[in-house]
């Protein structure tokens, strides 16, 4: 679907609603807000990392997010349904009109119960970090492991960062924009150096099938943490470390101010399942950190390349220059 028809969509729902919709727009979807459920739909983008640019590919990963969700949330993903023209009209679900796109149908959960905000307001306490800590434990015991994979592919990864180049270079410092090279460097020295204990970490059955996208944004808190949204659209982001996952919470956590709940965390998840034991465990944790804000990096400045809003362009930039900073600050401590 194109924005025009997203706004189309709204317009002819919103007949059957008491409350008009709301549109929540990412770099890749857009989720529609309507009481009760929320609807998921895929933009038709092709990213270095993601291929939505078919319709038959955006409901085959529409299925993929309903299954992955499940295994660590209950209730809150429910099917697909089509998103059909009946009588030059949108609807979503039931009709008799052609399927011109796919929504991952969800139950609604009120933003406030979300982690980030929680965090923003102080109310996110130590007993949640032990439940969430818990919870991720037990599911990385015995979620699926993953051997034919090759570590050095985090390579490729990391350095992905440079397909921002383009756009970065006329919106940053030159020190800021310098950090880009700088990092790439590092972390290639990291990982090369590396390479015999990220080799032995896949021996040993420590990448595994997770959940690849854990940060606060993604965490309900409720009576049982929901982590929600993971990734879906690429096996290589999810199909990793466990390191590597909960690295990228703590790092969320340490870019909020608040490193004492990171450091809970990691305490409280290696108390269930010990998986930093020595100085180079220590320090590869560390290095997925980096990694982590490198990631979030990008997704700043893919926001804010691909946003017509100025403000939101500029909100966007301040974020990637943060987390490039973050970035460089966790690489320094891997030497």
């Amino acid at each position: 679907m194109t924005k025009d028809g997203i706004n189309q969509l709204l317009t002819d729902i919103s007949i059957y609603l008491q409350e008009p919709p709301e549109l929540i727009e990412t770099h890749i979807s857009w989720v529609i807000m309507t009481g009760a459920y929320a609807y998921k739909i895929k933009k038709p983008v092709h990213y270095s990392f993601l291929d939505f640019s078919t319709i038959e590919q955006r409901k085959y990963y529409c299925e993929q997010e309903v299954i992955l969700n499940k295994r660590l949330t209950d209730n809150i993903y429910i099917n697909v349904q089509a998103v059909r023209i009946d009588n030059d009209h949108y609807c979503i679900g039931e009709g008799n009109g052609d399927a011109v796109d796919y929504a991952v149908k969800m139950v609604r959960i009120g933003g406030n119960l979300q982690m980030d905000v929680l965090l923003k307001n102080n109310q996110v306490t130590t007993e949640h970090i032990m439940k969430l800590a818990g919870k991720m434990a037990n599911f990385h015991k015995y979620t699926v492991r993953i051997y034919d994979i090759d570590p050095q592919d985090l390579q490729k990864q990391f350095n992905d960062i440079g397909s921002e180049v383009s756009f970065l270079r006329g919106h940053l410092s030159h020190a800021d924009f310098a950090i880009i090279e700088d990092s790439m460097q590092a972390s290639d020295h990291f990982l090369k150096k590396n390479y015999p204990l990220l080799l032995q970490r896949v021996q040993s059955g420590l990448y595994r099938d997770c959940h690849g996208d854990l940060h606060t944004r993604n965490i309900f808190l409720l009576p049982d943490p929901q982590p929600f949204d993971c990734i879906e659209f690429n096996d290589s982001f999810r199909q990793i470390d466990i390191l590597n996952e909960i690295a990228f919470l703590c790092m969320d956590l340490d870019a909020a101010g608040r490193q004492d709940l990171s450091d809970k965390f990691i305490s409280c998840y290696n108390e269930k399942f010990p998986v930093i034991q020595n100085t180079e465990e220590q320090k590869l944790f560390i290095y997925y950190k980096s990694y982590r804000a490198n990631v979030r990096a990008k997704v700043n400045s893919l926001r804010a390349s691909t946003t017509d809003n100025e403000r939101t362009k500029n909100e966007n930039l301040l974020q990637t220059v943060k987390y490039l900073r973050l970035m460089e600050n966790y690489l320094r401590q891997t030497i």
